[in-house]
């Protein structure tokens, strides 16, 4: 196991956009390839269009998975049964979990200015410290003079926008990418799917589990159908993870028992409002994420292995019903 001085090491010697900006070369080298458009900006600002007026794709959606989780995770694409559904999946894994979710993954970003929102994510945010509490709490940031942004969007950002991004990034223009990619296209629905494993790493941080805990990952989630409609669209994401994905965790925990406890409150059916298609939960909370039950936020199976003891805990179950619900089928 790693000591605190190696850890220490790690943190400091692993830069996520360093490592993302490399998968993101690949990305432009081999745009038509992947379906994506890229437009640089008079300041210099490399934009990537994975989804808004270009068609992206899902090998698009696998690479921005990996720069999402700043190179520090790889994401592959399969297929797997769900009931007698048969759905893409997307399967992702990890030996810097921490990093690749918290340090870099996770969609703690909300950029809401003078009209235009987004939620941002991606290495970038190791660089803003955007939330800072979370990068307090895992003791890291990254010091690269590039920086990388994934944008959940389906609008191009204004140049005010580029102006706020390259500040908080403390990046020139020239040295800032952006990736967008909406919900309704293809390579979004694949990245959000590929979030399985940091939807899994917040729930059981809410639980009260250390991430830094947390040694590997692993996890698998079908890729929702497309739709032009966006609300459909970001209901159908929730879905994919809330009731077909799955992750699994090592960890080395010194409280057996707590973490027992941990896990069983750990999958998506721990919630009271688990089991109907996410479309009409969030029509019930009058469109305000901030009314659902936070416990449903979560993988539908969630696997915890202690090297420690040996002891593995699952709990959860796919449902294919609330599926075929979401999906139309």
């Amino acid at each position: 196991m790693k000591n605190s001085f190696e850890e220490t090491f790690l943190k400091k010697s692993i830069s996520v956009n360093r490592l993302a900006w490399k998968i993101l070369e690949e990305l432009l080298d081999k745009r038509e390839l992947y379906g994506v458009s890229v437009d640089e900006t008079a300041a210099g600002t490399t934009i990537v269009d994975a989804g808004i007026n270009s068609r992206g794709g899902y090998g698009a959606g696998r690479l921005i998975t990996e720069i999402c989780m700043g190179g520090c995770a790889k994401a592959e694409l399969t297929s797997k049964r769900y009931g007698d559904l048969e759905l893409p999946t997307i399967l992702i894994y990890s030996d810097n979990p921490l990093i690749a979710t918290l340090g870099s993954q996770y969609a703690g970003w909300r950029i809401n200015e003078e009209g235009y929102f987004a939620i941002g994510s991606g290495p970038g945010r190791a660089l803003a410290l955007k939330p800072k509490e979370i990068f307090d709490e895992i003791g890291y940031s990254d010091t690269y003079d590039k920086a990388v942004v994934v944008l959940e969007t389906d609008k191009q950002p204004p140049d005010r926008i580029l102006e706020r991004l390259a500040k908080d990034c403390k990046v020139s223009f020239e040295n800032l990418a952006l990736i967008l990619a909406p919900t309704s296209s293809i390579a979004g629905a694949t990245q959000i799917s590929g979030r399985i494993v940091e939807t899994g790493i917040h729930k059981l941080r809410r639980l009260g589990l250390d991430p830094k805990t947390i040694l590997h990952a692993f996890g698998f989630a079908p890729i929702a159908p497309v739709t032009p409609k966006s609300a459909i669209a970001m209901a159908r994401t929730n879905d994919a993870i809330l009731y077909g994905g799955t992750a699994y965790y090592t960890v080395e925990y010194d409280d057996e028992e707590k973490l027992e406890e941990i896990a069983k409150k750990a999958p998506s059916s721990a919630s009271k409002a688990y089991g109907r298609p996410f479309k009409d939960i969030f029509e019930d909370a009058n469109f305000d994420f901030y009314k659902i039950d936070p416990d449903l936020f979560a993988p539908a199976v969630l696997i915890i292995n202690n090297v420690k003891t040996g002891n593995t805990y699952m709990n959860g179950e796919t449902n294919d019903k609330a599926l075929k619900q979401s999906f139309g089928t």
